[in-house]
């Protein structure tokens, strides 16, 4: 089961600003390239801020006028790598309340962009793709089931399971597999433990 990576989901970007890059220049390319934010990069195109609409648009109303990139950034600037999952930086944009993290390379050089919007797109995953990758990872590789067991039933992203495993522990472990699988909302689990021989016991009473 592989999960999406940042590098999968992030926008490679060849859009930054320098430190000296004026209001007007930096209006000028949020509008061109339809973006509410750009990295601010030095001489090594490593982030060290980042400037959104928001800084503009305080610096506009500030008495002091426009400025360059340096003087309105946001810094310090969190910034995200190619191999995280989707859930790292889920994480830490919800820890440090931002909206984008610029992606770096090992030598810490800007090479993409990863957005909120960018996330959402492990939710517009289809229901087939889901319900496949539960079926033939979750089910049979990880859990070594038939994949006769568990009837998957996908709708929107919501996932319901029934059908039956024979060991009680399994349970539990197929709700959080399913639930890490991207794409997936929610999970609701109407499989019943029924261990082996079961059937027989009742036949014999």
């Amino acid at each position: 089961m592989r999960h999406r990576s940042v590098a999968d989901l992030m926008t490679p970007t060849a859009v930054s600003v320098q430190r000296g890059t004026s209001f007007k220049e930096i209006a000028r390319l949020l509008d061109e390239y339809g973006i509410t934010a750009v990295p601010v990069v030095d001489e090594e195109n490593r982030p060290v801020g980042v400037v959104s609409e928001a800084d503009l648009l305080r610096r506009h109303t500030a008495k002091d006028g426009p400025s360059t990139a340096e003087a309105m950034m946001s810094s310090p600037v969190r910034t995200a790598r190619p191999s995280w999952t989707a859930v790292e930086a889920a994480r830490m944009m919800e820890r440090h309340r931002v909206k984008r993290l610029p992606v770096v390379d090992a030598e810490g050089r800007l090479i993409g962009v990863l957005s909120r919007s960018d996330l959402l797109q492990l939710f517009l995953r289809r229901d087939r793709s889901i319900q496949e990758e539960i079926r033939e990872d979750v089910v049979v590789r990880i859990l070594g089931l038939s994949p006769a067991a568990v009837h998957i039933d996908v709708d929107e992203g919501r996932v319901t399971l029934s059908g039956t495993v024979e060991r009680e522990s399994l349970a539990p472990i197929l709700l959080r597999l399913c639930e890490s699988v991207d794409g997936v909302v929610e999970v609701v689990n109407h499989v019943r433990v029924e261990p082996a021989g079961q059937d027989e016991r009742d036949g014999d009473a």
